[in-house]
């Protein structure tokens, strides 16, 4: 005869205990495999590699910014690749391998699997950060970069791994194979990072239409070889322009990952206002600001208007960016949830259970 008192309630773990105990779980299981550290080992000497043949090649006074802006993209790039790898086999690679039933039966319930999953996923993908992380230091050590745009950039590359990580994650819960699962992260991953490029290029044809504009009139006496042409006053009639509004498609590319950290750093170079030179991320975050403003920045006395000098002063597009793929990956985490829930009434043919 049960001993149980009816009223009493079902025992349960909390919340954070559960997640952490999915975390070291995970976290023993990837330290324990050669694969991890054969693969940051390479990392390390490919970043290496980059870092020294840019440093090499750059010019006097340069080497720093220089540096610092490629070790962002790239880390950024190769990270994008890596990440897909941790997270999207997070949980059906469990599936089949039939260990997930044994943490489904667990007092553990499916959004304290997730979250430990995902952590444990994110985890992994910092461990290529902090392998980063030197070469970064050598940029700052070799002048013209703020420390401001160092820490923004490291923290910027930390949340993108985690949402790419957490896309994976969600991923893996909805698809029934390992190999499918890791196709699609990484159709997704492409999606954010090429399909926007694409989907922004193809939109603008269709933003075509008319406005009016004058001739521009230069002074000539401030203008100098390294210089642009100096001050202009806006002369003559209006006459009908045909221009693209790129400001009404620019919200495309806010998803991009290259876009979100671009935007959030702040001026890389402490001599880019001075000698008016640029970096790459640098570069990109001012694209994205003049497709932002439109044609009131690229058309010369657009509407008999002269420019504003300097860049153009819009909202940062970084914080849209982030809410959507946070939106993507809240959306495939909760669809994912659902599957976790056990007792499960459905399942696809041919998977495993334990």
């Amino acid at each position: 005869m049960s001993t149980q008192n009816p009223g009493m309630a079902a025992p349960s773990l909390g919340y954070w205990n559960g997640v952490r105990s999915v975390f070291f779980l995970e976290i023993k299981q990837r330290v324990r495999s050669r694969s991890w550290y054969v693969l940051l080992t390479v990392w390390f000497f490919v970043i290496g590699l980059v870092a020294v043949l840019t440093a090499l090649n750059a010019g006097a006074g340069e080497g720093g910014p220089v540096l610092f802006e490629l070790m962002v993209g790239f880390v950024l790039f190769f990270g994008l690749l890596v990440a897909p790898a941790f997270s999207a086999n997070a949980v059906n690679g469990d599936r089949a391998a039939g260990t997930l039933a044994i943490l489904q039966v667990t007092l553990l319930r499916p959004g304290q699997i997730l979250a430990g999953k995902w952590l444990a996923s994110w985890t992994a993908s910092l461990g290529f950060l902090v392998a980063s992380i030197p070469f970064l230091l050598w940029a700052l050590a070799l002048g013209g970069v703020r420390p401001l745009s160092a820490l923004v950039a490291v923290l910027m590359l930390a949340v993108e791994l985690g949402m790419v990580c957490a896309i994976g994650v969600g991923v893996s819960v909805l698809a029934s194979r390992p190999l499918f699962s890791i196709v699609v992260t990484y159709m997704l991953v492409a999606l954010l990072g090429l399909g926007t490029l694409i989907g922004f290029g193809l939109s603008v044809t269709l933003t075509e239409g008319t406005g009016s504009s004058n001739s521009p009139r230069y002074n000539y006496e401030l203008y100098s070889g390294d210089q642009d042409l100096g001050e202009y006053t806006c002369e003559g009639p209006l006459t009908p322009i045909s221009v693209v509004h790129t400001e009404r498609v620019a919200w495309m590319l806010s998803a991009n990952p290259f876009v979100i950290v671009a935007d959030a750093m702040p001026a890389e170079s402490a001599d880019a206002e001075r000698n008016g030179s640029t970096g790459v991320m640098e570069g990109i975050s001012s694209l994205v600001r003049y497709a932002q403003a439109g044609p009131a920045y690229s058309v010369p006395c657009f509407n008999g208007e002269e420019q504003q000098a300097g860049a153009p002063d819009v909202l940062p597009i970084w914080p849209l960016g982030l809410t959507v793929q946070a939106a993507l990956a809240a959306l495939l985490l909760a669809l994912g949830r659902r599957r976790l829930v056990t007792p499960v009434r459905r399942l696809s043919v041919g998977t495993r259970i334990a």
